[in-house]
């Protein structure tokens, strides 16, 4: 890696501190590249959301970083999913036990909230800013300039949103390429239905009164509900807790609960919006939703409304967009190697690393990548593609097509290009990815070994 006196490392913007955000902000920090996390929350530390299906495609990054450990410690390993309908008949058991074998890794089912503190004690504190909505933007040849609600402005050489579905960021860049003469195209568009989920995670309860709770893995469950627009999951986590999460859909959805849904936050929910009956509805593991509710602490529910609309403009100028959760972790990552990789920060460049990043992540990556939207569609449907759909994927697909499809996707398990790599674990191995020579660089001019900190190398 070039020292900074010979290159002039991009100065960045990262607009959003959630998972995609804080793990961007963690690699510029690794690569010892200049950044800036605007935050619009009044706080940085996430307390709502559920669980999160951490996959093993982001595993090796995490071991990169160091926090493996941390990982599995507050994490239980999925071996089993299983689908049932609402009158308990198994609709379809997905077994997962081979997937360590396969690739090294588990799939881990992690607390949102417990992940995001994991992230955010890697990022020094006086990088991230809160209360920083980004309102509108600015970009030429030279640079980007963003315009906060508060009428802060802060100018960079590269733009990154990573504050969710259509977020401040997207609808600031939108309004950026009208002027320029460009209209955003929807590549793909559902109907007007909504899609929402209402998420929680227990206190502690009692393993006699369900089975499973004090196992040392997660039982996952899925109850695709007979009520129209209504189905629910359920996912064990380490001590005796169960997180839990509701999915329903409907074109004539309360406006109050959607209020500030484009923003994908997720908002406090108050539980007794949702229909009494559903309290009733029967969980494979023993009991009831009704109880999982009445266990979990109120001020710890909360709901997010789904996006339906797949966007092709996600670059432009000197401004791109990157995913949520998972996908935008493994956003991050390519994203990151790319920036890194840049000799220069001029407009050339920068169009390059987003035309290279864009190919690499969008659109197919992304589908075949994106089991969040995935599930939610097929297991949470109502319209009669749903239906359809839900009935191929689990009833008449092939076994082989569906382990040449997981296959796929067990390849794909990027790392950090300036960081060591970690050695390949699992019968699997992953996508080749492109090496670093910057990096090589670096260390054959400092003598070092693969144990280099990249952050000396600025």
């Amino acid at each position: 890696m070039p020292d900074s006196q010979t290159v002039k490392s991009p100065k960045v913007i990262i607009a959003g501190a959630g998972l995609t955000g804080l793990t961007m902000a963690i690699l510029l920090e690794k690569a010892g590249i200049e950044y800036q996390v605007l935050e619009r929350s009044s706080e940085v530390q996430q307390t709502l959301g559920g669980a999160i299906i951490l996959s093993f495609n982001v595993m090796p990054l995490m071991e990169q970083l160091g926090v493996l450990d941390q990982i599995e410690a507050i994490s239980f390993p999925i071996e089993t999913t299983m689908i049932y309908k609402e009158d308990m008949e198994v609709i379809r058991e997905i077994n997962l036990r081979s997937n360590r074998k396969m690739v090294g890794y588990g799939t881990q089912v992690i607390p949102r909230p417990q992940l995001h503190a994991i992230l955010l004690a890697l990022v020094p504190k006086e990088n991230i800013l809160v209360n920083k909505s980004i309102e509108s933007l600015v970009q030429d040849t030279e640079s980007v300039t963003v315009t906060c609600e508060d009428g802060s402005t802060y100018t960079a050489d590269i733009l990154i949103g990573a504050d969710g579905s259509d977020s401040g960021t997207r609808r600031a860049l939108y309004k950026d390429m009208e002027k320029d003469g460009l209209t955003p195209k929807i590549i793909e568009e559902e109907n007007k239905t909504l899609y929402m989920s209402v998420f929680g995670t227990t206190d502690p309860m009692d393993p006699a009164n369900f089975e499973g709770l004090d196992d040392d893995c997660t039982r996952c469950d899925t109850v695709v509900g007979d009520e129209r627009g209504l189905t629910y999951r359920t996912f064990i986590i380490p001590n005796n807790r169960v997180s839990w999460r509701v999915d329903f859909q409907s074109s004539t959805m309360d406006p109050e609960w959607v209020e500030g849904y484009k923003n994908a936050d997720y908002k406090a929910f108050d539980l007794k919006k949702l229909p009494e009956r559903w309290r009733g509805r029967e969980l494979a593991m023993m009991g009831s939703l009704g109880i999982l509710f009445d266990n979990t602490p109120q001020d710890k529910i909360c709901k997010v409304v789904l996006e339906e609309n797949i966007y092709e403009n996600w670059k432009h100028g000197r401004t791109v967009l990157i995913g949520d959760a998972l996908e935008g972790m493994l956003d991050a990552i390519v994203l990151a190697n790319l920036i890194y990789e840049m000799p220069t920060s001029n407009h050339k460049n920068i169009a390059k690393a987003f035309d290279e990043f864009y190919e690499e992540r969008f659109p197919t990556p992304r589908r075949e990548l994106n089991p969040t939207q995935q599930a939610t569609h097929v297991m949470s449907g109502r319209t009669w593609l749903d239906v359809a759909g839900r009935y191929l994927l689990l009833k008449l697909v092939p076994k082989y097509f569906k382990e040449k499809s997981r296959d796929y996707i067990n390849y794909y398990r990027p790392q950090a290009a300036f960081l060591p790599r970690v050695d390949t674990r699992g019968e699997n191995p992953p996508t080749p990815q492109r090496a670093s020579k910057k990096y090589a660089n670096y260390l054959k001019a400092k003598g070092a070994s693969g144990s280099a900190t990249p952050a000396a190398a600025v």
